[in-house]
């Protein structure tokens, strides 16, 4: 099997509905999707069979298959659309935000990104989340997209946050406050 068509050659691609060039909105949310679910795979493999940590490593596993739908999702031009991307990926999100939150030491300052190379990868899959939603914004506001797609990216950036978190509790290493700042968490 070839896995080049040669049909992109000439700056295009197809998304469900129509064709476009690469540089259209669409194919930048998704390219940027796609890039986070990268960086979540990063993440994974620096967890590997850590059992401390394997509450989170199934959660990672879990929204890459998320994002694989919000991919496709994003893809489809058609106008008839049955919307892989659900509300109950939101909720789940939440659910895991709350209890992360809950374990981690609680916060009055912004942190710097890093710690333990798993949460600091974790650091770089809010960043690129956040990139993401910024391109989403853009979309919605002339073209149909699921109605659940950007409060799901705005969540999942805030799970990055506090699964980057919980990680570096549970390994012992404490979160560099921003010196600088004031309390702006209460």
């Amino acid at each position: 099997m070839k896995i080049y068509t040669k049909k992109g050659d000439k700056g295009e691609t197809q998304l469900i509905g129509k064709r476009v060039k690469k540089t259209h909105e669409r194919v930048e949310a998704y390219g940027s999707i796609d890039e986070l679910n990268s960086f979540i795979g990063v993440a994974v493999a620096e967890i590997a069979d850590r059992k401390d940590l394997q509450d989170v490593k199934n959660d990672l596993l879990k929204i890459q298959h998320e994002l694989f739908d919000l991919g496709g999702d994003l893809a489809n031009v058609t106008g008839k659309v049955d919307w892989a991307t659900k509300e109950e990926y939101v909720n789940d999100l939440e659910e895991k935000i709350d209890h992360y939150c809950q374990e981690s030491p609680d916060i009055t300052k912004f942190i710097l990104p890093g710690g333990q190379q798993a949460a600091a990868h974790l650091h770089v899959c809010r960043t690129v989340t956040r990139r993401a939603e910024r391109t989403l914004l853009k979309i919605d506001e002339d073209e149909t997209l699921p109605p659940v797609a950007v409060k799901y990216v705005n969540r999942l950036s805030d799970y990055f946050f506090a699964a980057a978190r919980v990680i570096n509790y549970r390994l012992g290493t404490k979160d560099v406050l921003y010196e600088r700042g004031k309390d702006v968490f209460s």
